[in-house]
């Protein structure tokens, strides 16, 4: 168990650079005060005591602001930075070594019955705000861009980003990058091709327009 323990900090504290010791992560950092209530609260719930389960649940997300259901299945080394507004559905199911930041919702769309929320494979990043809806899979080394919305499937080694989220396979990008900034968004790419086009025909008019005047 502190073995486990010692992991998951240093984990943390290999992916965070504020993060300057492990007592510090242990006693201040609201997301590992959170998976670790879930870990508590998961034990309970594989056991049938699913009210106590739920309780501790709840005790939980009344004091760090970040909502895990006892249902969940996480594996090893989540880190939720910041982590005030993080909502992890029941069905949901998370990969080794991913990163969430604050206000992202893995939850369901209200239409599925059974399995009704996302899988996470391994070294998965969520940007901040992003809202991943519904019973598929987001692969491993996936990253999802902050605000994006992501209603399908994310293959492994790609960036979701958008409203709705759109994929870019990208080639090389260490998994877990924390950057949420830096990330190719195909519709900004598509908006300015478009507005280099409206220019090239803008100028075109007005030379039209002058040859006309000269003659």
């Amino acid at each position: 168990m502190f073995h486990q323990l010692k992991a998951e900090l240093d984990s943390i504290i290999e992916r965070d650079p504020a993060a300057r010791s492990r007592l510090e992560v242990y006693f201040l950092y609201s997301g590992f005060k959170a998976v670790r209530s879930y870990r508590k609260a998961h034990w309970f719930y594989q056991r049938g005591h699913k009210f106590i389960a739920r309780w501790i649940s709840q005790r939980a997300r009344h004091k760090t602001g970040i909502e895990i259901h006892p249902g969940a299945t996480i594996g090893k080394g989540l880190f939720i930075d910041h982590g005030m507004g993080v909502v992890i559905g029941e069905t949901t199911e998370i990969g080794d070594n991913c990163t969430l930041y604050q206000n992202v919702t893995l939850g369901g769309t209200g239409k599925e019955q059974g399995k009704r929320h996302p899988t996470l494979g391994d070294n998965v990043m969520v940007g901040s705000g992003a809202k991943v809806l519904g019973p598929f899979k987001v692969g491993d080394n996936a990253r999802v861009a902050a605000g994006a919305v992501v209603l399908d499937e994310v293959p492994a080694n790609a960036t979701a980003v958008g409203v709705p989220a759109r994929v870019v396979r990208i080639d090389g990008v260490r998994p877990c990058n924390l950057d949420q900034v830096h990330v190719a968004d195909p519709v900004a790419q598509e908006l300015c091709r478009m507005q280099v086009e409206f220019l090239k025909l803008q100028n075109r008019v007005e030379e039209l327009e002058k040859g006309t005047d000269d003659a």
